[in-house]
């Protein structure tokens, strides 16, 4: 990476980290805390050596950390300072990659029926074209009708990957079925490596080994896609196939549901398509 300073350089990043460490610290009062403040401040917010109280290290640490010095930091210290500075979950996993620590792994996350009726209406927002949504373990949680009629989407937390191999209709219903395949299990395997301390995706991984041989071939080949956008040829059953533009969304509120997004292909959005897609 640069050294002068460009945008993911390691100057950069140790710029990043030391203002949002400030920011951090200036939003909160001692009392805020449960510190008696003690002293004239010239500045709002914690101290530095308030900081390293509250998080178990010593002053001269916490100080070379905020001034972006090149040390090594733990998990542990990391958690430690954004309980100190009572960072939520979004504020916490910043800090990690600021510091160059991979974010610990969050549990799933639990959706709700007020949740999945908003899911809904997404998905039947984008109509007439195909939609659907999958939650981490690739379990659909909303499909459109289209979804359901043009790409075979069930609904009901049906497993879309364990579906589309275990399907014979997926065969005819895919013509370019031997080219999405090893796609699908290169984001599967991706998928599985964002969460390696998850059971689910190896006891998944197994099942569909066992019950499906062109699955078992591609989990062994070890290959990975993360592609955002791929072209796909559907042909639905009693008509002629078509191509879409399939583009995978994460969603900002919960990041690990993934909007599924089918668009004709040479259909064009205009500028005057009503967009509820976010609808609160």
């Amino acid at each position: 990476m640069a050294k002068d300073g460009t945008v993911g350089s390691p100057r950069r990043q140790r710029e990043a980290l030391r203002h949002f460490l400030r920011s951090r610290r200036a939003r909160l009062s001692p009392d805020d805390v449960g510190l008696l403040a003690t002293g004239r401040r010239h500045t709002p917010g914690l101290r530095r050596e308030e900081v390293a109280v509250l998080a178990g290290v010593s002053a001269s640490w916490y100080t070379w950390l905020e001034q972006g010095r090149d040390i090594k930091v733990s998990d542990g210290v990391l958690d430690a300072i954004s309980q100190a500075l009572r960072l939520d979950d979004i504020e916490r996993a910043h800090l990690y990659r600021l510091a160059g620590v991979n974010p610990p792994q969050s549990a799933p996350a639990t959706v709700g029926y007020a949740e999945t009726s908003r899911l809904q209406l997404i998905v039947d927002g984008w109509l007439p074209a195909p939609a659907f949504v999958i939650d981490r373990y690739w379990n659909t949680l909303a499909v459109n009708q289209s979804a359901q009629s043009l790409l075979g989407v069930e609904t009901g937390g049906r497993n879309y990957l364990a579906a589309f191999f275990a399907e014979p209709s997926a065969r005819t219903r895919y013509p370019d079925w031997d080219e999405l395949a090893p796609r699908l299990v290169g984001q599967f395997r991706v998928q599985a490596a964002r969460f390696p301390e998850d059971p689910w995706f190896d006891r998944m991984a197994r099942k569909l080994c066992a019950a499906d041989p062109d699955f078992a071939a591609l989990w062994a080949r070890h290959e990975t896609c993360d592609t955002a956008t791929t072209s796909v040829r559907v042909r639905p059953p009693g008509q002629e196939s078509v191509r879409y533009e399939h583009l995978i969304l994460a969603l900002l509120g919960n990041a690990d549901l993934r909007l599924m997004l089918y668009l004709p292909q040479g259909r064009r959005i205009s500028a005057d398509t009503d967009f509820r897609l976010v609808a609160s």
